[in-house]
C-alpha cells in the first residue's frame, strides 16, 4: 500500500474508535437531564439512584473519549501537513470555539456533576447536569461544522498557490452555516441520542432479565425508550433533509449512495444490492424510480449520475459507499420498528413480560453504534477523491516527507494502544453494570424528610 492509503486507513481507524464515545456521552447526557429532572419533580429515590449510576457511566465514557481524541489532532500535522496548512484558519477557529464554548463548559461542570451530590444545592447540581449535556452537544456542533465545511466549503477565499495555498475565512458565520452543516449536525446529534438511549435500554433490559434492581430498571427503561422512540422517528426527517442537501451539493456522492450511473435515466432506490462498477450495473431489490420520487416528487425527472462527472472526480469505491449507506438505512428502520413495538407493548402494559424482546434490546446497543460508524464511512469515502470538496484532493493533502513504513509502524502502535483502552473500557463498564445502581445504605421508596427540607426545588 502507498502512503496515502495507509494514512487514510490510520486516520479512519483512529476516528472510528474515537467516534464510539462522543455519541454515547451526548445521548447519555440528555437521558441524565430527564432522570434528574424526574427525581426533582417526584422526589423518588429510584430516580436519584439511577442518575447517580449513569453519571458514573458517563464519567467513564467521557474520560476514554478525551484520551482517544487527542491522537487525531497530532495526525493532522504528522500525516496531513498540506491539508493542515490549507484548512488551518477554518479548523483553527472551529476547534478554538469548541475549546471555549464546549470543552471548557462540559469539563468545568463535570466536576460538580460527579462530586457535587450533597455538596451543592439540588438546583446547582441539576444546572450542572444540563450544562454538561449542552457542552457535549456544543462540542459536536463545532466538529461537525468544521467537517461540513470540507464537504461544502463557504465563506472563504484562497490565498497562495500550489502547496502554499490556504483557505482564509472571509465570513465566519457563512463558514459556520455552510450549505451542509445544519443538516449534518441534526443527523449526527439524533444519531447520538440513539446511541446513548440504547445503552440505557440495553443495561436496564439486562437487569430486568436477571430480575435485579427491577424498580429502577423499569423506570430507567421507560425514560430511555421515550428518547429512543422520538430520536428514531426524527432520524427519518433529518436523513431525508441530509440526502436532499447531498443531491444538491455533492451529486457524485449521492450517485454512489445508490449506484446510479446514467444521468439520462430516472434513479431507482435500492433496498439491498451489489454494485459492479466496471459494468456500471447494480443487482438487487429495488423500488423503480424511488430515488427520483424522493428528490423530485415525480417518477420522470432524471437524477445526475456518475457518468456525468469526470472519472477523476468520482468516488472510486462505489460499492463500499453503497453498502455502508444501505446498512445505515437498514439499521435506522430496525430501530424505528423496535422502539415502536416496545412503546406499543408498554402502552398495553405487556412490555416487561416479553423476554424475547428484552433479549433483543440487551444486544441492540450495538445497532446505533454500527449505524453511526457506517454512516460516517459513507459520507467520508463518498467525498473522495476530495479532502476539501472541489478544492483540495486527498492525494495532494499528504505530508511530503512522510514514508509508508512510518505510517505502518505508528498504525500498529495505535492499534495496540486502542485495543488496550477498549479492553479497559469494557472491563470498567462491566464492573459498574454488575455493581448496579443501588447502594445498600439507601432506600428506594421516597426522599427522606431531611432531604426534602434541604431541596429547594422540592419545597
Amino acid at each position: 500500500m502507498n502512503t496515502e492509503i495507509l494514512s487514510r486507513i490510520q486516520f479512519a481507524f483512529t476516528i472510528a474508535f474515537h467516534y464510539i464515545y462522543p455519541p454515547l456521552s451526548i445521548g447519555l447526557g440528555i437521558v441524565l437531564v430527564i432522570m434528574e429532572g424526574m427525581y426533582l419533580k417526584t422526589g423518588k429515590i429510584i430516580y436519584e439512584q439511577m442518575t447517580r449510576f449513569w453519571i458514573r457511566i458517563f464519567a467513564l465514557i467521557f474520560g476514554i473519549g478525551v484520551a482517544t481524541g487527542i491522537v487525531m489532532e497530532f495526525e493532522f500535522g504528522t500525516n496531513w501537513a498540506v491539508y493542515s496548512r490549507y484548512v488551518g484558519d477554518v479548523f483553527g477557529s472551529a476547534l478554538a470555539a469548541e475549546g471555549i464554548f464546549a470543552f471548557a463548559l462540559e469539563s468545568g461542570f463535570l466536576g460538580i456533576l460527579i462530586f457535587g451530590w450533597n455538596r451543592v444545592s439540588s438546583r446547582v447540581h441539576f444546572f450542572s447536569t444540563i450544562m454538561v449535556a449542552l457542552g457535549s452537544m456544543f462540542s459536536a456542533i463545532w466538529i461537525v461544522v468544521a467537517n461540513s465545511w470540507q464537504q461544502t466549503p463557504a465563506g472563504f477565499r484562497i490565498e497562495g498557490e500550489g502547496l502554499k495555498a490556504r483557505a482564509v475565512i472571509t465570513d465566519f458565520w457563512e463558514m459556520v452555516f455552510n450549505p451542509s452543516s445544519m443538516d449534518r449536525l441534526s443527523h449526527a446529534i439524533i444519531g447520538s441520542f440513539l446511541a446513548g438511549s440504547f445503552l440505557v435500554l440495553s443495561v436496564n433490559a439486562y437487569y430486568i432479565l436477571r430480575k435485579k434492581h427491577l424498580e429502577i430498571a423499569k423506570a430507567g427503561f421507560k425514560i430511555a425508550l421515550t428518547v429512543a422512540t422520538a430520536a428514531s422517528l426524527l432520524q427519518l426527517f433529518t436523513g431525508h433533509h441530509s440526502a436532499d442537501g447531498v443531491a444538491k451539493n455533492q451529486p457524485a456522492k449521492l450517485a454512489a449512495f445508490e449506484g446510479h450511473f446514467d444521468s439520462l435515466a430516472v434513479a431507482d432506490m435500492y433496498l439491498l444490492g451489489w454494485v459492479d462498477a466496471k459494468k456500471q450495473e447494480v443487482s438487487g431489490l429495488k423500488i423503480p424510480g424511488g430515488l427520483t420520487f424522493l428528490l423530485h416528487q415525480d417518477f420522470k425527472t432524471p437524477v445526475k449520475g456518475l457518468n456525468a462527472i469526470p472519472e477523476k472526480d468520482r468516488p472510486t469505491a462505489v460499492n463500499f459507499v453503497f453498502q455502508m449507506y444501505h446498512i445505515m438505512i437498514s439499521i435506522g428502520m430496525i430501530l424505528i420498528g423496535l422502539t415502536l413495538l416496545a412503546s406499543f407493548l408498554l402502552w398495553k402494559g405487556k412490555l416487561f413480560e416479553q423476554r424475547w424482546l428484552l433479549h433483543i434490546f440487551a444486544w441492540a446497543v450495538l445497532l446505533p453504534q454500527i449505524g453511526n460508524q457506517v454512516g460516517w464511512y459513507a459520507a467520508e469515502v463518498g467525498r473522495q477523491p476530495w479532502v476539501v470538496y472541489g478544492l483540495l484532493r486527498t492525494s495532494d493533502a499528504l505530508s511530503q516527507s512522510l514514508r509508508a513504513e512510518q505510517v505502518v509502524f505508528s498504525l500498529i502502535l495505535f492499534t495496540l494502544v486502542y485495543i488496550l483502552l477498549f479492553c479497559l473500557f469494557l472491563y470498567l463498564l462491566n464492573k459498574k453494570i454488575k455493581h448496579g445502581p443501588v447502594d445498600t445504605h439507601m432506600h428506594i421508596e421516597e426522599v427522606p424528610e431531611s432531604s426534602k427540607r434541604d431541596n429547594p426545588i422540592l419545597d
